[in-house]
Order: structure tokens, then sequence, then C-alpha cells
């Protein structure tokens, strides 16, 4: 299981990629889901506009499940506005 630290350090040295992902609007640190229930899982929170599969994505498009041993959870959100 991976620490806070270790999840920060991913986070950081991956936003800018991530963040360029087609889809893409937000990322955050939190526990992973998994068919609706809360784990004990930290991961990076990947928030995207719609879910896609795999086949509808281009290589260079998709998000990896983990970057160097740290869970990714992608979450769809829709397009995010500030109010």
């Amino acid at each position: 299981m991976v620490t806070m630290e270790e999840v920060k350090r991913v986070k950081a040295a991956y936003e800018a990629e991530l963040m360029g992902k087609s889809g893409v609007v937000a990322l955050a640190i939190g526990y992973r889901y998994v068919d609706g229930e809360k784990t004990d899982e930290l991961c990076i929170i990947c928030y995207v506009v719609k879910k896609k599969s795999i086949e509808e994505l281009k290589g260079h498009e998709i998000i990896p499940r983990e970057i160097e041993g740290v869970p990714i959870d992608i979450v769809e959100s829709g397009r995010i506005r500030a109010l």
C-alpha cells in the first residue's frame, strides 16, 4: 500500500502530463472506490468529462491504471466550472 507522501510526489511529478490528456479536467488525492464502495487504498483521482472505453481512445490519450506503483482512479465529473 502506498503512503500519502508517495502519492503527493507522483501527483506533482505527473500532473502536467495527466492534465494534458484529452478530457481530463482535474486531479486530486483521495481513496479509491470499487463498485461504489470506498476502500482504504490511497490513489490519484483523475476527473474526466466523460469516461470512454479503451477502444475509443488513441494510445497517447489512455490514462494509466497506475504510475510508479500509485493507483489512479478515473472518475467521470463532466465539465468543471467556477461559480
